[in-house]
């Protein structure tokens, strides 16, 4: 898989910031609810009315395989099942940074970088 980084014309021409880590990422949007180690037992998570998922077993949950696509959905807020809770908010509502194209057998799809980073981040702490 590659990845292509597309800057806009002023990201061209302005210094071009760091781009932030899945572990950041993480920590910063997701660990009040599922906690700083992914399995569900963030500050925030005793206040919800629907118990914070164990991220780090996505892929045991899913027959050994990390379903990357419907994770990224599931984050970005356009496929989700209707037991979610109206808690977790829909990240690609708001500002996910740069976009870059996931390149896959001759195809390109662009994906907001942030949720890209995150979405490796939780394929990797997965038991």
């Amino acid at each position: 898989m590659r990845y292509l980084i597309i800057l806009g014309a002023l990201g061209l021409a302005a210094c071009v910031e760091e781009p932030m880590d899945g572990r950041t990422a993480y920590l910063v949007d997701c660990a009040g609810c599922h906690g700083p180690d992914g399995r569900g037992d963030g500050p925030d998570a005793r206040d919800l009315a629907v118990v914070s998922p164990d991220l780090t077993r996505i892929s045991a949950r899913n027959g050994g395989t990390f379903p990357r696509n419907r994770v990224m959905s599931t984050i970005d807020g356009l496929n989700r099942a209707a037991h979610f809770s109206a808690a977790m908010p829909e990240f690609g509502a708001g500002d996910m940074g740069d976009t870059i194209i996931i390149e896959e057998n001759g195809l390109g799809t662009p994906v907001p970088e942030r949720l890209l980073v995150l979405t490796d981040y939780l394929e990797s702490i997965q038991r």
